[in-house]
């Protein structure tokens, strides 16, 4: 097997018009292997999506090609892979943020998806997602899946939790509940969901004031 530097980004798969912009942090040893997004042996987000109604059929990371069919897609905030995103640096998150909010501004997706909250405190820093509190201890800031007061380029932000097995932090029932409530947020028509989706956001802006 390639080493991780002899490995190629995983390609994107977007088009423009999509329902959600999917957005992982960025490729694993396994999936750059293979060629395919999410696809470690303990990945669970093909099974939410299918479990949670967003995919229309049961799907594996070697479907990741048909994704734009159904109105998803998916890119990486950082293309290179790692073992780790211990080894990332801080310019490749610079670098990637400026890609990413280029691709939305191209392809203008309804709402994007960013997978694992890490990729929130990474482009969001100091901004906690539907909780305006004040932090009473140090340490990393609380940040809760669902729809954030967020938006890149006009499109609202939904934080998902990390769905590799390695993130013992919550079930996959809890998993699995955001994936729904994403599902939810964007299953009526086009034209009427961007308009609930966007008064949500000012909803929830206005509650953090």
């Amino acid at each position: 097997m390639p080493t991780a530097r002899q490995m190629s980004p995983l390609p994107d798969r977007i088009r423009p018009g999509l329902r959600v912009l999917f957005v992982g942090i960025n490729p694993g040893i396994r999936s750059a292997a293979v060629g395919h997004h999410f696809a470690g042996f303990s990945n669970r987000f093909w099974r939410l999506l299918h479990d949670s109604g967003l995919a229309p059929r049961p799907v594996g990371w070697k479907d990741d090609r048909r994704l734009p069919e159904w109105g998803f897609g998916i890119t990486n905030l950082v293309p290179r892979p790692t073992r780790g995103i211990d080894e990332l640096q801080q310019h490749e998150y610079l670098a990637g943020q400026r890609a990413l909010f280029a691709k939305v501004r191209r392809h203008r997706p309804r709402v994007v998806a960013l997978v694992g909250i890490t990729i929130y405190r990474a482009l969001f820093p100091g901004r906690p997602r539907g909780d305006s509190r004040p932090a009473r201890r140090k340490g990393p800031r609380r940040v809760l899946p669902g729809l954030s007061k967020e938006s890149i380029e006009g499109a609202p932000v939904f934080v998902l939790p990390n769905p590799s097995g390695r993130n013992a932090t919550l079930s996959y029932d809890e998993m699995l509940s955001a994936f729904r409530s994403l599902a939810r947020l964007v299953s009526s028509g086009r034209g009427p969901a961007v308009g609930r989706i966007r008064r949500r956001v000012a909803e929830l802006k206005c509650i953090g004031k």
